[in-house]
Order: C-alpha cells, then structure tokens, then sequence
C-alpha cells in the first residue's frame, strides 16, 4: 500500500508530488515494526514520511516539515508515535512546524505501546 518513495523525512522533497492534497502520516521510524498492522490499518490512499525524532536532526526536520506544511495543499495529518518519552518528541515538531507554517490543517496523533497495541 506503499504509495511513493522516499518515504524517509530528510529525503522527501516538500512539493513531491505525492504529498500535494494528501491526508499525510508523519510515523516514528519504529510504528510500522511494532504495530503489526500499520500498512492494513494506516496507509491506504495515505502518503508517509517517517523518522526518529531522538536519533536524528530534529532541525532539519523542523524545517523539512514547516516547507511541507507550507508547500503542499495536505488534507490531513497524523502523526503516529511510539509512548516511550523520546516518541513524544515527534508529535511536538509537528505541532511547532503547522504553527510556524501558518496553515489549519487538521491534526490528530496516534500512539503505539511497545507490546504492539494502537493507544489514544
């Protein structure tokens, strides 16, 4: 159900095609490997981009996700974490990039224990 690629956020061009008018899910690099359903259960008719908000350049995310928000005419998004602490982080850069984008985009967040079960 994979729709595009890359699929990684500091890849991802913020006006790939993919993401004009798209609902996007913004997932923790972790989700799909632990929540076994992710494919059947989050992405279908959806584009992804995925990344670790503790291991990786959370500015050039900040920015990557600030130009997407800004670029592309997005529909939706989801963000979808892990509960452990460093996850949270995710949902934070996204919530300081919509408002740095200026744009109202509807926004909901989805979390994943990590024995594999959908929270919220």
């Amino acid at each position: 159900m994979l729709s595009h690629w890359p699929i990684k956020l500091a890849l991802i061009h913020p006006q790939a095609a993919c993401l004009d008018g798209a609902d996007l899910i913004v997932a923790a690099d972790c989700v799909p490997f632990t929540y076994a359903n992710f494919h059947h259960d989050f992405l279908k008719g959806k584009a992804v981009v995925i990344g670790c908000p503790k291991l990786d350049d959370q500015e050039l995310y900040l920015q990557r996700l600030t130009d997407i928000f800004r670029q592309s005419n997005l529909r939706s998004i989801m963000v979808i974490h892990m509960e452990v602490p460093c996850c949270f982080g995710l949902n934070h850069l996204v919530k300081t990039a919509l408002t740095q984008s200026g744009k109202d985009i509807p926004l909901e967040q989805v979390v994943i224990s990590i024995k594999g079960e959908r929270r919220e």
